[in-house]
């Protein structure tokens, strides 16, 4: 099993940042650079997080077998006249307990090289590479060198930053006299400088995702609750996807604008068809049916567009179609969880303990859903399990919460030891229990990621930022999440090796440091960082605690203009009933699209197909009808005569009787070979008004 173990979290981690890149990203239509940047930088730091424990285990076999021979060392030169005088005494010193090695033991030398390359990669993709990709693929440019330009010039400010924070630090060593500086120096200021800025950022939203997640499982189990959340949030969505809209028309309006005044003939025209892939496909037939090309261009005029404005047009564009697309597909998704927790309210009083859905599926049952997941499971789950199950779910989140908040506060103190996690670590560590040590840490790492990712997945910036699920994401906002994750998890992971008394610059223990630990170099070079900020700024985590419990910055946005749900807001309240209305008329409108179908199959299964039927027989009557014409001509038209007066009459009679009781929404261009259309080139006979073409479109927008 040696390095099996590696092996398999390594394959196990790709394929789980590849799943969440394909749930909020799209592989169709977004460039592969964009996709293959936030990939490498999500499966980077997921690494970090799945591969520590494995180090964990690793450092703490070594350590005994460290300590194994600094005994034998010291029991091994005993005197030979000592001998025999220290018969029964020698055994009670020289017993040692065995060092068991673990299951997922890494062989030495193997561990360093692989967090080298892990962690520098990532450092290089946060600071260098991500943001220049951003830029690149946020920029208007029409030609590769123009978006390499703009995204230079954009990220000039940035690397100047980099470069201030890092010289400030550099001119701090050099004023000490006593320090010399060296390469592993200078690497070991860079490294802190990235994890200084990367904790500051790490203990803010760790103190939000404490609190937030565990009442948010919690808010889940109160159905009622999260129904009218669900309205609010329908309100607001719906306010943001007709600004979208709007957006969106003006930008359309000022791409038809330009369009028409830039011919075919134009030097600027292929920047012009460059934005129009960009748009919409009816608003690209629409601007195709009123451009004339055939009109050449006056080089006299000068209301031509410049290349820098049709850059930032082609920007303008791209942006408005990705949040109509975003906003459209999110009203979707809003509409059927609200759906969804109106059926739940309904069945919590069904007596037949059934759950039945407003709207069924179309799609037929699969296995699971006839055979395990049947209406009577599904009713017990909905409603009556899942509460509970959210509301246990919840208190064991909160006491977890409570132990990183203690353990925050109290892991600098190793005599006594007062971190919890420490404690826990310890005492597995006496047994070598390693395989309930890397589930500790796991676990612990887990839920620390959850609380601090999570809320990278959850804030967005005035819609500047923001990720979507169901592949609605945009390439800024995906780089940016990647840029942010390879930013905060080395301090994560160094903040969790503080907790567990595994970093010795913070715990100042003489023990063996974890292979990543070691390329993170001594902060004894920084002292004032490693014994005053890394120490005492994680302490500010019980002020955020308090202030997300009780929603400060919530009631902060909310004075300043930014709708947000408070229970005690006569805004929200008007925002709830907006969007029960919102809700129940999306429902009117799917149920008629409802009831329309389900009279549409009712009408086929009670009536059949006549028109097929009388096609047949029409194409055969026809047939008989060229048979009889090679004969003579004269008896061909009587025998045809005769023939439309035969037995059919009645039958096609009965055909049009039935027709023209159509229902209101029936579709008559759903059908074909209609018999009673004069373009088929067959006999229409009596024609009914209500079967003429005109009338039968009143009924298609229904």
């Amino acid at each position: 099993m040696s390095g099996a173990a590696l092996g398999i979290e390594i394959v196990v981690v790709f394929f789980l940042a590849l799943f969440l890149l394909h749930r909020y990203g799209d592989f169709k239509k977004q460039q592969r650079m964009v996709l293959f940047g936030t990939l490498l930088a999500w499966y980077l730091c997921f690494l970090i997080v799945f591969i520590l424990p494995l180090d964990v285990s690793t450092t703490i076999y070594r350590q005994c077998k460290k300590e194994h021979e600094e005994q034998a060392s010291v029991l091994s030169p005993l005197p030979s006249n000592h001998s025999t005088a220290n018969t029964t005494a020698a055994p009670s010193k020289s017993v040692l307990t065995p060092c068991y090695k673990p299951w997922s033991y890494i062989p030495d030398g193997i561990m360093p090289v692989f967090w080298r390359v892990v962690y520098w990669t990532s450092q290089c993709l946060t600071w260098l590479l991500l943001p220049f990709m951003q830029s690149y693929a946020r920029s208007g440019g029409f030609s590769i060198t123009g978006k390499i330009k703009t995204a230079l010039i954009e990220n000039a400010i940035y690397y100047g930053t980099y470069l201030l924070i890092f010289g400030s630090l550099l001119i701090y060593v050099a004023v000490h006299p006593e320090w010399h500086l060296s390469w592993y120096e200078l690497q070991t200021i860079g490294i802190t400088a990235a994890n200084t800025w990367g904790l500051f950022l790490l203990v803010l939203l760790l103190g939000y995702g404490l609190v937030e997640i565990p009442r948010s499982y919690w808010n889940a189990s109160r159905h009622g609750h999260l129904l009218i959340k669900t309205y609010f949030k329908a309100s607001k969505l719906m306010t943001e996807k007709a600004d979208a809209e709007e957006n969106l028309e003006d930008v359309m309006e000022e791409v038809r604008k330009v369009s028409e005044s830039i011919k075919y003939n134009h030097p600027l025209r292929k920047y012009i068809d460059t934005i129009l892939r960009k748009c919409p496909l009816d608003y690209q037939e629409k601007m195709g049916r009123n451009m004339d090309d055939y009109e050449d261009f006056d080089d006299k005029q000068n209301t031509y567009p410049t290349e820098k404005s049709l850059v930032k047009l082609h920007k303008q564009v791209i942006y408005a179609v990705q949040r109509h697309n975003r906003t459209r597909v999110q009203w979707q998704i809003l509409l059927q969880q609200a759906i969804h927790l109106e059926d739940v309210a309904k069945n919590e009083t069904s007596s037949t303990h059934q759950f039945v859905h407003s709207f069924p599926s179309s799609e037929p049952a699969g296995w699971f859903s006839r055979y395990i997941y049947t209406p009577t499971v599904e009713w017990y789950w909905q409603c009556l399990l899942k509460r509970w199950f959210y509301r246990l779910l919840s208190v064991v989140l909160t006491l977890f919460s409570v132990a990183v908040v203690w353990s925050e506060c109290t892991f600098f103190s190793t005599r006594p030891v007062l971190s919890l996690f420490a404690i826990f670590i310890q005492l597995a560590e006496r047994d070598y229990n390693y395989l309930y040590i890397e589930m500790a840490c796991f676990i612990t790492i887990f839920f620390l990621c959850t609380c601090v990712y999570s809320t990278v997945f959850r804030i967005r910036v005035f819609n500047y930022y923001y990720l979507a699920s169901h592949h609605q994401t945009d390439a800024y906002s995906l780089q940016f999440s990647g840029m942010l994750f390879c930013r905060l998890t080395p301090p994560l992971c160094l903040n969790f090796l503080g907790l567990i008394h595994m970093d010795s610059a913070i715990s100042h223990q003489n023990k063996l440091q974890t292979a990543y630990t070691s390329i993170m170099g001594s902060m004894r070079v920084l002292s004032f960082i490693a014994n005053g900020f890394y120490i005492y700024y994680p302490m500010l985590i019980v002020i955020l605690c308090i202030a997300t419990y009780f929603s400060l910055g919530t009631r902060c946005l909310n004075l300043l203009g930014f709708q947000q749900f408070m229970d005690d807001s006569e805004m929200t309240s008007d925002l709830i009933d907006e969007g029960k209305e919102l809700i129940r008329r999306e429902k009117r409108k799917r149920q008629r699209i409802e009831d329309g179908e389900s009279r549409r199959r009712e009408w086929k299964e009670r009536y059949g197909n006549p028109r097929e039927d009388y096609a047949a027989r029409n194409r055969s009557s026809h047939e008989m009808k060229e048979t009889s014409y090679s004969d003579t001509v004269n008896s061909s038209n009587s025998r045809q005569a005769k023939y439309t007066r035969s037995g059919s009459r009645a039958e096609r009679d009965r055909i049009e009787l039935l027709q023209d009781a159509e229902p209101l929404d029936f579709n008559a261009d759903a059908l074909t070979d209609d018999p009673l259309d004069p373009e088929s080139g067959r006999h229409s006979g009596g024609r009914y008004l209500s079967m003429s073409s005109s009338r039968s479109r009143i009924f298609d927008d229904v």
